[in-house]
């Protein structure tokens, strides 16, 4: 008897750390798909889709733009019931956020028109993207106690939202413009905006600083560093990803242009390998976009893995390329794999000035034989068939 108790116990113990395990494993990606673009998400490559953009009305009230795509989104979640989706209430330039917040009766009829909304459309919760905080970019006087009122508003949605509803926000690269220890006990995650921290020709979404052209006022790995710092806690931290060329002029490209432009012999592909991130220069050897693609989110998904952060968002869907490059890079690499790649972590990848010679996988290790597959040889993209 005695033993059986013991076989049992050990059984029981043993499951408890596998789900423990898995539990730790469990990662998500969020994908910002716009209102002004047609393309229907693949519902099973992401586990969050924040519609964008919602904003405030004159009357304090919450609404979205195009509400018919918005339904059609919707309807994704029969395909696939656990996806969530959200209304990303902002983005730049969008207004009424200080008059709305710094008045209670305001925030309370936001926070109601909030709860109303997701009913009506059958949405899973509410992310804020007000950009930013005792800085607006719409253009509106900000109050010396801004950052007071947007706690006060996430308190109000909170309570408005309850447990049923999400409540997300998108964070700045700079966490200064919040007061997390004050407002992180009502987000469920935080969306840190960890790109178009510079333009060419710099690197906008540098991992690390440093490498063979200029980084930005930012790099991820001190973005990140500095929200966990300021008090949220890694399980509650999102990493941005992003799906674009920067030009540093406020236009965005997807992949698709990049690669088409590389093709054509309009840009030279280059691969930082400080930074971990790719570039193109044009025909006179200028920097023209700073990307990403599937090797630099490889090793981006891979410091997800290694700081224990509750996973990738990225802006957005639509600049993809035509084959779903980037969007199956993270699928594979924060869902489906879960555990991340076997071997060096990215926080052990060499890091220098100086391009090394040879031929290296996307994870900066360097290969001997290589067999098919995407690797990177002096600082090129090397494609083997």
């Amino acid at each position: 008897m005695h033993c059986n108790l013991t076989r049992k116990l050990f059984v029981t113990l043993l499951l408890l750390g596998m789900m423990g395990q898995m539990k730790a494993a469990e990662k998500m990606v969020v994908a910002y798909v716009t209102s002004w673009s047609t393309i229907i998400p693949d519902p099973f490559v992401m586990t969050h889709i924040n519609y964008a953009f919602g904003g405030v009305g004159n009357d304090y009230k919450v609404y979205s733009d195009g509400t018919s795509r918005l339904r059609n989104i919707v309807k994704l979640k029969e395909k696939n019931p656990e996806l969530k989706i959200l209304l990303s209430v902002g983005g730049w330039g969008r207004g009424k956020f200080t008059p709305m917040a710094a008045n209670e009766k305001n925030r309370q009829i936001f926070a109601e028109s909030c709860v109303k909304f997701c009913k009506d459309y059958n949405l899973d919760g509410i992310d804020i993207d007000w950009e930013f905080p005792g800085n607006n970019s719409s253009g509106e006087p900000s109050p010396g106690n801004e950052k007071q009122n947007y706690t006060l508003l996430m308190r109000d949605l909170r309570e408005a939202l309850g447990d049923k509803y999400l409540l997300t926000m998108a964070s700045s690269a700079d966490p200064g413009y919040y007061d997390y220890q004050g407002c992180i006990q009502y987000l469920d995650f935080v969306n840190v905006m960890t790109y178009d921290m510079s333009g060419p020709p710099n690197h906008h979404s540098a991992l690390y600083r440093g490498g063979v052209v200029g980084n930005g006022w930012l790099v991820m790995h001190e973005s990140i560093q500095r929200h966990l710092k300021a008090g949220i806690p890694a399980h509650k931290l999102v990493m941005g990803l992003a799906f674009y060329g920067n030009s540093g002029a406020g236009s965005q490209i997807s992949l698709q242009e990049i690669k088409n432009g590389i093709a054509s012999g309009k840009w030279t592909d280059h691969w930082d390998d400080v930074a971990k991130v790719p570039y193109v220069t044009d025909a006179k050897g200028k920097f023209a976009y700073g990307y990403d693609d599937e090797r630099s989110l490889t090793i981006k998904c891979q410091y997800i893995l290694d700081n224990n952060l509750a996973g990738g968002m990225y802006w957005e869907y639509n600049n993809d390329d035509n084959a779903g490059t980037e969007r199956t890079t993270v699928f594979e690499k924060l869902l489906k794999g879960s555990g991340g790649t076997a071997g060096v972590s990215v926080a052990e990848v060499p890091r220098s000035h100086q391009q090394p010679s040879g031929i290296f996988d996307l994870q900066g290790r360097r290969v001997q034989n290589p067999s098919r597959g995407i690797y990177i040889q002096n600082g090129r993209k090397l494609v083997i068939k």
